[in-house]
């Protein structure tokens, strides 16, 4: 299925040919290649350390340093560190709380990166937490995970975005912990000790559903008596995708997600700008995606509708997401009230939305998941 008349009529103004392809091609390339962790929408200019004193750091005012909430700071010569709210700011500067330094030093004049991965390493190295390394059996092969036990019979599958690691499943074992919730943070093809995907491109979870299943198969043998699926970006969207087409989905009794991609076309532009590729090249980019990875719209629309939507669905989202349009949850929520409950966090970024408000998302976690335990 096309992306659209606009992206046609948008190839035909630039050219046929071999020009049109690379410009294609280029403008996707960060949507179909499997991801690796990087800077959150990264703005243009510096983030400079201009001073710091006992439990505080100053930097200069930019987007990026007035963002609200918890953030980690990264540097070259891998260093990290972790600020949270805001103390002071003024028309060049802002003062944020410094909650520790992980690695390296922080000194004035250091050119830093805000990005949300407060917390590194496996889950006892970031909370001190048990776990056991395993992997499900998936059809590409073994798919490395963590695993960590807990009282409950039901199971919470933790499914990554596409620009992260399993790291960014981490903000939320502490709360599933507590709750006496086991948990798989699971890993599928494409991504680091995962097979690669046959042709190296991500699908949108239209493959990747197949390792999500292999890890429901895992909880379930493992003793699980129902699962929760919690995915984040188009880890949610790959999340829906398989209770879409599982024939395991009546295990499956809710679902959490945050900061799901429905609609590909847009996201495949608004991604396409995100690195510099604007208008026609833009619309060029997004029809390449699809032509690709053979993605069907016809399905992600069925999706985006909630036709296959049995169980609570946990929606979090941000009207403010630079990437995947909050209209597209909104008509989700409008459409399935009976399940899809929508929570919204204004100002945040896209798969952010815990750095945004870490206790808020926590609570609102707690609340949802209690009546399914």
């Amino acid at each position: 299925m096309r992306w659209g008349t606009a992206a046609v009529v948008a190839a035909a103004a630039v050219g046929a040919g071999a020009a049109v392809l690379v410009v294609g091609r280029r403008a996707s390339e960060r949507m179909v290649r499997p991801g690796v962790p990087g800077p959150v929408e990264p703005e243009a200019g510096p983030v400079v350390v201009q001073s710091l004193g006992a439990g505080r750091v100053t930097f200069s005012r930019r987007p990026e340093s007035l963002l609200p909430g918890r953030w980690a700071v990264e540097w070259d010569d891998d260093g990290h560190a972790v600020v949270e709210e805001i103390l002071h700011r003024d028309a060049q500067s802002v003062t944020r709380r410094l909650v520790r330094a992980d690695r390296g030093t922080l000194r004035p004049g250091t050119e830093v990166r805000f990005t949300p991965r407060v917390h590194l390493g496996d889950p006892a190295q970031a909370f001190g937490l048990a776990f056991t390394a395993t992997a499900a059996d998936g059809e590409l092969g073994a798919l490395p995970a963590w695993r960590i036990d807990g009282k409950r019979g039901t199971w919470v599958i933790l499914v990554h975005g596409p620009e992260a690691d399993r790291q960014q499943t981490l903000p939320v074992l502490p709360a599933l912990h507590r709750l006496g919730l086991p948990a798989l943070a699971v890993t599928y093809r494409g991504d680091a000790g995962a097979p690669a995907s046959p042709d190296g491109y991500s699908h949108f979870g239209e493959t990747e559903w197949r390792d999500v299943e292999s890890a429901v198969r895992l909880a379930l043998d493992s003793g699980a008596g129902r699962v929760i699926l919690y995915g984040w970006s188009v880890g949610a969207t790959t999340v829906l995708q398989t209770v879409s087409r599982s024939a395991w989905a009546h295990a499956v009794s809710g679902l959490v997600l945050d900061s799901p991609v429905l609609d590909l076309p847009s996201a495949a532009r608004r991604d396409a700008a995100r690195t510099g590729f604007t208008g026609v090249s833009a619309e060029l980019g997004a029809l390449a995606a699809q032509g690709r990875t053979g993605v069907d719209l016809a399905d992600f629309s069925r999706l985006a509708e909630g036709a296959d939507l049995r169980v609570p669905t946990l929606v979090l989202h941000s009207p403010d997401d630079r990437f995947a349009p909050f209209a597209t949850v909104e008509r989700l929520a409008a459409a399935r009230p009976d399940v899809v409950n929508l929570q919204r966090f204004p100002g945040a970024r896209h798969a952010a939305l815990w750095n945004s408000a870490p206790e808020h998302y926590t609570e609102l976690l707690r609340r949802w998941l209690t009546p399914l335990l």
